[in-house]
C-alpha cells in the first residue's frame, strides 16, 4: 500500500480511488486529506461488502464472453486470409462468413456493444479490403482493377503546346454534346496527356474500351432520369468504368464512388454493397447530379460539387462571388483536385467524339454485359447456384459483385445475375429443393462412375441422409439418374446434421434465424410458434429447417431411360408452380456492383461537404442526401 501511495504522490492522484478501493467505506475519507492513512485498514469481519463492486464479477463475465466472440472471429478471419493467400478463394469466403456468423448469433447485441460493433466493422471492412485486393491482382473474382485516368493524370504539367489548343478549338466546332464545352489550356492539358503520353493514351483507351459493357445501359438510365447523356463522362474521371474500383483512403467504392457512408438509396448491409452494382448506382448517380444541378445551377459547378461537396462549392461562390468554374480556378478557391476533376472530363468528351483524330482509332469496345435476372426472396448458395446453371463460381461473383459473400441475403429481394440463357435452366432445378436449404445444399450431376457412397464421400454427408433427400434407398443404383440433391449441412450449424438446434443462454430466435440462414417467419410457421416475442428459453429445441418435400418424379429423377421424357414433363410442370417471388428478367444488363469511393451530399446550402470522392484530404464535411 505504501508502494501505491508513493505512486500516487509522484503520478496523479487519479490513483487514489484505486487505492481507496480496498479500504472499508466508512474509514475512506475524503481525497483531500490522505496522507495519515498510510496503510488500508483491514475490513472488520462484520463489516458488509460495499454495494458498488457487485455488479463487477457479471461485468467481467459478459466482458470476457465478449473477447471470447473476438478471438473466436478473429480466427475464422484468420483462417480466411490463410485461404486467400493460398488462393483457395471459394473457402476464404466461406470462413469470412464464418467469421460474421459468429457474431450475429452470439446474442449479444451488436450495437448497443461498441466493442463488437467494433469488431464488426472491422471484419467486414478487412474482407472487402482482401477482395478488392483480389480484383487489383486479376486472381479470380473479376478483371484486374487498373487506375483510372484521373489517378495517372494528378501529376499533368500545364505548359501547354499552342497547336494543340488551337486543335482542339477547331474539333470542339463539330462536336456534338448535350454539355456546354469549352476548349482552355486547362483543357488542353488533359487532351495533350492523354492523346499524346503512352501512358495517359493507354488508361484513357483502356476506359473508353470497358465503357462498352455499361454504356446502353449508363444512356438508358441517364435518359429516364433526365439528365446529360455526357455525364457519362464522369466515370472516366471516377473509376474508368470499373464497377469494383475502390479508393485505398476514403473506402469509396464503385463505379461512380460512392462513400460507405450517406443515404444514397444504395443498401449496404453484411451481405451485399449496392454501390457495386453498376444499373443501381447508375441511377443513384444520375439522381444525386440532377440534385446537385438544382442547387448551383450550372453542370460545370455540379461537377466540381459531385467531386469536392456540394456544400463547399456553394461557400466558395459566396465568398468570391462568382458562380463561374473556372473563377473559382483562376482564383485558387478549389482545391487541387476538383480544379483537375472538371477539364479531364471535358478533355474525355472532346476525345470521345473525335478519336481518330487523337489517335484512338484503335478502339474496340468491349461487349455489352448481358445477363438473365431472377429476383430471390430466400438465401442462395453460389455454389449451388453454380451446380445448377454450370458455371463457375468466379464467374457469378464477377456478375453478382454487390455481393459480400458467397450467399444471397436472407428475407431479402435480392436480383441476382445469371449467365444469359441459363435463368429457366436455375428454375427448373432449383425448385428441386427446399426454399429453405438453399443456402447451404447442392446440386450434383450424376456421371458414370458415381454411387450414392461415392458423392456421399465427396460432400460429406452420410448415405443415408443423400438418400433421403433423394426419396432412395442407400443400396439404389443410380443408372438413368441425371442428378442428386445433396443435404449438405449449413456452415454455420453447431453439429454437422442440424434439423433441430437446442438454444443457449443469449440465442433469440433472431439470432437463430441468423444463424441457420431461415427467416423469423419460417421459424414460427415450424416450430407453430405465435405472437411476437423473439424471446426464447435457454434449452429448448427447435427446429431449423424445412424437412426436404421433393416431389417423387423429380427427386428421384430417373431409372431408365424409357422414363427420361415423363420425367422432364413432370420437371417442367414442377418449374411453372415453383416459388412465386422467383421473376425472371431475360437479357437484361447485369448490375454488378462493384467498389468503392466517395460522394457527399448536403439539404441545404449551409451543409457541409455532399460530395468528396477521392484520395485527397478534404473530405472533412458531412455526408447527407436529401430525401
Amino acid at each position: 500500500m505504501r508502494i501505491g501511495l508513493f505512486r500516487y504522490r509522484v503520478f496523479s492522484c487519479a490513483l487514489l480511488a484505486l487505492l481507496l478501493a480496498g479500504c472499508d467505506p466508512s474509514k475512506s475519507k475524503s481525497p483531500a486529506h490522505p496522507a495519515p492513512q498510510a496503510v488500508a485498514p483491514a475490513l472488520p469481519p462484520a463489516a458488509p461488502q460495499a454495494p458498488s463492486p457487485a455488479p463487477k464479477p457479471q461485468a467481467t463475465a459478459q466482458q470476457q464472453r465478449i473477447q471470447k466472440l473476438i478471438e473466436q472471429v478473429e480466427q475464422a478471419n484468420a483462417q480466411g486470409a490463410a485461404d486467400y493467400r493460398k488462393g483457395k478463394l471459394p473457402e476464404a469466403k466461406a470462413e469470412f462468413d464464418r467469421a460474421v456468423d459468429l457474431m450475429l448469433s452470439s446474442g449479444i447485441d451488436i450495437k448497443s456493444t461498441p466493442q463488437l460493433q467494433d469488431e464488426f466493422d472491422r471484419i467486414v471492412d478487412a474482407v472487402n479490403a482482401l477482395e478488392m485486393e483480389a480484383l487489383k491482382e486479376g486472381n479470380g473474382f473479376a478483371p484486374k482493377v487498373e487506375p483510372s485516368p484521373a489517378d495517372v493524370a494528378s501529376d499533368v504539367t500545364f505548359e501547354v503546346d499552342p497547336k494543340i489548343v488551337a486543335k482542339a478549338r477547331t474539333d470542339l466546332a463539330t462536336t456534338k454534346s448535350d454539355l456546354p464545352l469549352v476548349v482552355n489550356d486547362y483543357v488542353a492539358a488533359y487532351i495533350n496527356f492523354f492523346a499524346y503520353t503512352q501512358r495517359g493514351h493507354n488508361t484513357l483507351l483502356h476506359a473508353f474500351q470497358r465503357a462498352g459493357r455499361y454504356k446502353a445501359m449508363i444512356q438508358r438510365v441517364m435518359s429516364e432520369e433526365g439528365v446529360p447523356q455526357d455525364l457519362i463522362y464522369l466515370a472516366v474521371a471516377e473509376s474508368g468504368f470499373q464497377p469494383r474500383a475502390v479508393n485505398a483512403k476514403s473506402r469509396a467504392g464503385g463505379m461512380w464512388q460512392f462513400m460507405p457512408v450517406g443515404n444514397y438509396g444504395l443498401t449496404r448491409n453484411s451481405y451485399m454493397d449496392e454501390r457495386f452494382d453498376p444499373e443501381k448506382s447508375t441511377r443513384a448517380y444520375a439522381r444525386y447530379m440532377k440534385y446537385i444541378y438544382s442547387q448551383l445551377g450550372d453542370w460545370y459547378l455540379s461537377m466540381a460539387g459531385y467531386d469536392w461537396g456540394t456544400g463547399n462549392v456553394q461557400r466558395a461562390v459566396e465568398k468570391t462571388g462568382y458562380a463561374d468554374f473556372w473563377e473559382l480556378y483562376k482564383r485558387n478557391n478549389l482545391p487541387a483536385e476538383t480544379k483537375n476533376y472538371v477539364p479531364e472530363i471535358l478533355a474525355a468528351i472532346i476525345i470521345a467524339n473525335h478519336p481518330t483524330q487523337y489517335g484512338f482509332d484503335e478502339i474496340t469496345l468491349d461487349p455489352p454485359v448481358l445477363t438473365d435476372t431472377v429476383t430471390l426472396n430466400y438465401s442462395v448458395d453460389l455454389r449451388l447456384v453454380s451446380d445448377l446453371v454450370g458455371a463457375p463460381v468466379d464467374e457469378l461473383v464477377a456478375l453478382n459483385p454487390s455481393l459480400l459473400r458467397l450467399t444471397t441475403p436472407p428475407d431479402t429481394e435480392f436480383d441476382l445475375h445469371l449467365p444469359a440463357g441459363t435463368a429457366a435452366l436455375f428454375q427448373q432445378r432449383v425448385a428441386a429443393i427446399p426454399k429453405s436449404k438453399r443456402y447451404a445444399w447442392r446440386y450434383h450431376r450424376v456421371t458414370a462412375d458415381d454411387t450414392l457412397a461415392s458423392v456421399a464421400r465427396t460432400y460429406r454427408v452420410p448415405v443415408a441422409e443423400l438418400a433421403e433427400a433423394n426419396q432412395m434407398s442407400g443400396n439404389d443404383k443410380l443408372d438413368g439418374v441425371e442428378a442428386l440433391v445433396v443435404p449438405v449441412a449449413p456452415v454455420a450449424a453447431s453439429s454437422a446434421h442440424t434439423l433441430i438446434y437446442t438454444t443457449r443462454k443469449g440465442d433469440t430466435l433472431v439470432s437463430v434465424a441468423d444463424r441457420f440462414g431461415v427467416s423469423l417467419t419460417q421459424l414460427r410457421r415450424w416450430n407453430k410458434l405465435s405472437g411476437t416475442s423473439v424471446k426464447v428459453d435457454t434449452g429448448r429445441r427447435i427446429r431449423v429447417a424445412e424437412p426436404a418435400n421433393i416431389s417423387r418424379s423429380v427427386s428421384k429423377h430417373r431409372r431408365s431411360a424409357r422414363d427420361s421424357a415423363k420425367t422432364s414433363e413432370i420437371a417442367s410442370a414442377a418449374t411453372t408452380t415453383s416459388d412465386s417471388a422467383l421473376k425472371i428478367v431475360k437479357g437484361s444488363q447485369p448490375a454488378p456492383k462493384s467498389s468503392h469511393r466517395a460522394s457527399r451530399s448536403t439539404t441545404n446550402k449551409s451543409a457541409s461537404t455532399s460530395h468528396a470522392h477521392k484520395r485527397s484530404a478534404h473530405q472533412n464535411g458531412s455526408s447527407r442526401k436529401p430525401n
